[in-house]
C-alpha cells in the first residue's frame, strides 16, 4: 500500500512535548499530515528543549495553571511547605540533578524524616495519596514504613520486583477502590496517568525541574466528585532552587530579583492556600543571599548546557533550546548580560574558541557576525535577504535580483511565514503576488535598511541587488564563519517568531 494511502488530512497528538524527539519526528515526517494539532499540558519540556519552534510558534489556544483553576477546570490546591532538616549542602549536582545514590544514602534509614512525613500525612488526612520519590529503593522504603504504621501503601516503578512493589495499573485500581491509600512512585506518574480522585500529593525529594514540579502537582488537580481541593505536602530542605516553589505555584517568573517579602504576598489562583513554615522563609532568604550574580548564572547555565551536550560547545540554537527559561528571559531584557548578542565575544571570554573561530574573531568577520546578531528586527524581512547571501553554506559576496527573489519566496512560503509578509494579507493574496512585487518589497525595505544600518558591510554593486564589502571575500570561505552565520540566521528567525507569539499571548 502506498504512503499516500496513509496520509491524513488532520492529525492530532497528545503529549506533544515529546515532538522534539527524533523517533517522534520520524513518525510525523512519514505520515506528512496536511495539518498537525499538538496537545500538551507542559509545553516547556523537562530537558529544556523548545517545542514551540517546531510549530513556528503557532499556538491556537493555551491556558495557564492559574487560569484553569480560576475557571473551575481544575480543583484548587492547599499547598504546605514543610521544613525538612535534611542537609543537602554536601550532595553533588550532576547535570542539574542531585546524585541518586547520595539521595538514597540521605533518605534510607532516616527515621526522623519518616516520622516527619507520616506526621503531616496524618495531620492533613487522605483517602488516596501519591508520594513522589527519588529512586526505587526510596519508594520501597516509604511503602514499607507506611505499611508498618498501618497505612496500606505500595511502590510503583519500572520493572517492579520489590517486596512492596506493584504493577502500575493494578496499583491505580487498588488506590481507586481504596484497597491501598498511598502509591509511592518514581517518575511513573509525571504524565499520561489520570487518577482524578487523588486528594494528596507528597513531594519527597528535591524537584530541580519546574516542569516536573508542575507535572507532579497536576496529577492531583483533576476534578472528581466529592473532592473540593488537593492537599500538597512539600518537604523542603536546603537544596538548590528550594525557593522556587512560591513562584511556580503563582505562575510567576522567579529569576531577575524578586524580593524576599514577595513570598507571602503573591497572587495565587482562586481558593488556593499556600502556607510555608516560617523556618522556610528564613531558609529562602539565606539561599537568596548566596545566589550568584546574573553574569555568573549565565555562565553556569552555559556550562550546564555544555555538559548536557557531552562537552560540545553549544551553538546559539542549542543554548536557547536547553537554557533555563528564567535565565533566557532575563538575558532578553538585559543586553549587557545577553550572550546571544555577541556570541563570539562570549566564547572568547570563556576561552572556548576553536582555531578557525579565532581567525574569524581576529578579523573583519567578528564585526559582521555581531552586526547580524544585533541588527534591528521589528520585522522579519532582513532574514530572507541574509539567507540569499548564505546560499546553503556556499556564501555569496553579492546577490542578484533573481537570487533575492528565490530566497525571499523560499522563506515566506515556509509554513505560515507568509503571514508576516504584510498586515491583513490573506494566503490567496500572497500566492497571487508576482516576482516583481516581491522584489519591490525586498528592495524598498530590508535591502535599503541593510545598506543604511549594516555598519557599512552592505553596498551597491552594478548588476547585483546587494553586495558585501570586498574585504569580506576571504572570511566568507572560513568554515567557522559559515557555521556561525547559519546559526545566527536560524536563531534570529526563531527568536522573532518567539517574540511574535508572546506578544499575541
Amino acid at each position: 500500500m502506498s504512503e499516500k494511502t496513509f496520509r491524513p488530512m488532520l492529525t492530532y497528538s497528545d503529549e506533544f512535548h515529546h515532538a522534539v524527539n527524533e523517533q517522534y519526528q520520524r513518525i510525523v515526517q512519514y505520515f506528512k499530515p496536511k495539518f498537525l494539532l499538538g496537545l500538551t499540558a507542559t509545553p516547556e519540556r523537562m530537558d529544556g528543549k523548545n517545542i514551540y519552534e517546531i510549530c513556528d510558534y503557532n499556538v491556537p489556544y493555551e491556558i495557564s495553571l492559574k487560569d484553569a483553576i480560576n475557571k473551575g477546570v481544575l480543583v484548587p490546591f492547599h499547598y504546605y511547605g514543610i521544613y525538612d532538616e535534611t542537609d543537602y549542602s554536601s550532595l553533588h549536582l550532576v547535570k542539574g540533578r542531585y546524585d541518586e545514590k547520595e539521595l538514597n544514602e540521605t533518605y534510607i534509614g532516616n527515621v526522623k524524616r519518616y516520622d516527619l512525613i507520616y506526621k503531616y500525612y496524618m495531620k492533613y488526612s487522605s483517602k488516596r495519596a501519591l508520594g513522589c520519590c527519588c529512586s526505587r529503593q526510596h519508594a520501597e522504603e516509604m511503602a514499607k514504613e507506611f505499611c508498618k504504621r498501618g497505612i496500606e501503601a505500595v511502590a510503583v516503578y519500572s520493572n517492579a520486583n520489590g517486596e512492596f512493589s506493584e504493577e502500575r495499573d493494578i496499583a491505580i485500581s487498588k488506590l481507586k477502590n481504596q484497597e491501598i491509600r498511598v502509591i509511592f512512585s518514581v517518575d511513573m506518574f509525571n504524565e499520561g496517568v489520570d487518577i482524578a480522585s487523588l486528594d494528596m500529593v507528597m513531594f519527597l525529594r528535591p524537584t530541580e525541574s519546574p516542569i516536573v514540579f508542575l507535572q507532579q502537582l497536576g496529577r492531583g488537580l483533576r476534578i472528581s466528585r466529592g473532592k473540593d481541593y488537593l492537599n500538597v505536602l512539600d518537604f523542603i530542605g536546603n537544596y538548590e532552587k528550594a525557593g522556587r516553589a512560591p513562584f511556580l505555584l503563582s505562575g510567576s517568573n522567579n529569576f531577575g530579583g524578586k524580593s524576599d517579602s514577595n513570598y507571602m504576598n503573591m497572587d495565587y489562583p482562586d481558593d488556593c492556600i499556600v502556607d510555608f513554615d516560617m523556618r522556610l522563609i528564613d531558609l529562602f532568604k539565606e539561599l537568596a543571599k548566596k545566589s550568584l550574580s546574573v553574569k555568573e548564572r549565565v555562565k553556569q547555565e552555559f556550562y550546564r548546557v555544555k555538559e548536557l551536550l557531552d562537552g560540545k560547545v553549544p551553538t546559539r540554537m542549542e543554548l536557547f533550546s536547553y537554557m533555563d527559561d528564567d535565565i533566557y528571559g532575563y538575558c532578553m531584557k538585559h543586553a549587557k548580560e545577553n550572550p546571544f548578542r555577541r556570541y563570539l565575544d562570549f566564547l572568547n571570554e570563556m576561552q572556548l574558541l576553536s582555531e578557525e573561530e579565532k581567525m574569524v574573531y581576529e578579523g573583519v568577520g567578528r564585526e559582521f557576525l555581531a552586526m547580524i546578531e544585533t541588527t534591528d528586527m521589528q520585522k522579519v524581512y532582513k532574514m530572507p535577504i541574509l539567507y540569499s547571501f548564505y546560499n546553503g553554506g556556499e556564501i555569496r559576496l553579492a546577490v542578484k535580483e533573481d537570487e533575492v527573489v528565490d530566497a525571499w519566496r523560499n522563506f515566506f512560503d515556509n509554513g505560515t511565514n507568509w503571514k508576516d509578509f504584510a498586515e491583513h494579507i490573506t494566503y490567496e493574496d500572497y500566492k497571487k503576488m508576482t516576482d516583481k512585487q516581491h522584489l519591490s518589497k525586498a528592495k524598498s525595505m530590508p535591502i535599503r535598511f541593510l545598506k543604511a544600518s549594516g555598519k557599512g558591510f552592505f553596498v551597491d554593486k552594478d548588476g547585483y541587488a546587494l553586495s558585501m564589502r570586498e574585504d569580506m571575500k576571504t572570511v566568507i570561505q572560513n568554515p567557522a564563519f559559515k557555521t556561525h552565520m547559519k546559526d545566527i540566521l536560524e536563531y534570529r528567525t526563531m527568536e522573532y517568531y518567539r517574540r511574535r507569539y508572546e506578544a499575541k499571548a
